[in-house]
């Protein structure tokens, strides 16, 4: 590790940034440049302890998944995120369709999208992330490792987190996420890390090999979804499909009928995620 070297870099990108960059409020008595490293720490899902010991050279080497946080944060480009994990004894990842990062033209997209559940898939159903309003009403999905970082493998080795999504959805879902994950095997191929989980979830999951074994291809997204949350109870929501074809990447945002019942409890789950992020700690509810 570059120490010395990484502790001027996160100071400096840290502050460039300032906190309408990120969707956080200004408050008063802002004394620091840019933003605080404790807002940092919020944005990357971390303590403010660690966080503050890496930027002061004190810290130990950060992981794959550390410095991948830091670099969302950040809103680091691609080239920043490079020099990031070289900085911290990484080496420059591979520049793979298995995309974790974020293009900060996105990240700025989310940003303005606090209180509406939205969430970014890479093409493995990895989610990288997600806006506050969304994490109050799915829970957190970016801190899953191995397999279950993906939502294909969660959804079928793991049923009992369905428990948002109510029939007829739940039988779409399972189709769309076993066709998803077909396209994205056939066009990487038999070596990559989406054949990986369709060989897994067949040997794991009878519910997935009986799905594969239809072999459909299936539209993204239905138009609208149904849900039920465990504090504001049923939602209808509509879902729009954005691509980052640079990324290989969707964003996914979740609305409401303007002034129906399920736009009230939007509302709500977006004070809920708002109340998160401006308070420092993390707003995960397990699904169950």
């Amino acid at each position: 590790m570059e120490y010395a070297d990484l502790s001027d870099f996160l100071r400096k990108r840290r502050e460039a940034l300032q906190p309408e960059d990120v969707g956080m409020p200004r408050g008063r008595r802002r004394r620091t440049p840019g933003l605080r490293r404790e807002e940092v720490a919020v944005l990357a899902s971390m303590s403010t302890d660690y966080y503050s010991r890496l930027e002061g050279g004190r810290g130990p080497q950060p992981s794959v998944e550390m410095l991948g946080a830091i670099a969302r944060a950040l809103r680091l480009t691609l080239e920043e995120r490079d020099h990031l994990f070289v900085l911290a004894g990484h080496g420059v990842p591979p520049r793979t369709t298995r995309a974790c990062h974020v293009d900060p033209g996105m990240l700025r997209i989310m940003d303005r999208l606090q209180d509406t559940p939205a969430l970014l898939l890479n093409r493995c159903g990895e989610t990288v992330a997600q806006t506050p309003a969304h994490i109050a009403f799915a829970g957190e999905q970016t801190n899953f490792e191995g397999m279950e970082r993906s939502e294909v493998y969660r959804w079928f080795v793991h049923p009992e987190r369905r428990a948002l999504y109510q029939e007829p959805e739940l039988s779409r879902h399972s189709r769309l996420l076993v066709s998803l994950i077909r396209v994205t095997a056939t066009a990487d191929g038999p070596k990559s890390y989406a054949a990986s989980i369709v060989s897994t979830l067949q040997k794991e999951s009878p519910e997935f090999a009986e799905i594969w074994d239809r072999h459909e291809v299936i539209p993204a997204h239905s138009r609208t979804k149904q849900f039920r949350h465990p504090v504001v109870g049923e939602l209808e929501l509509y879902c729009e499909v954005i691509n980052n074809a640079d990324q290989q990447q969707i964003l996914v945002v979740f609305t409401a009928e303007p002034g129906s019942e399920s736009a009230e409890k939007l509302r709500l789950l977006g004070v809920l995620g708002s109340q998160s992020m401006s308070s420092g700690q993390d707003f995960r509810r397990e699904l169950i």
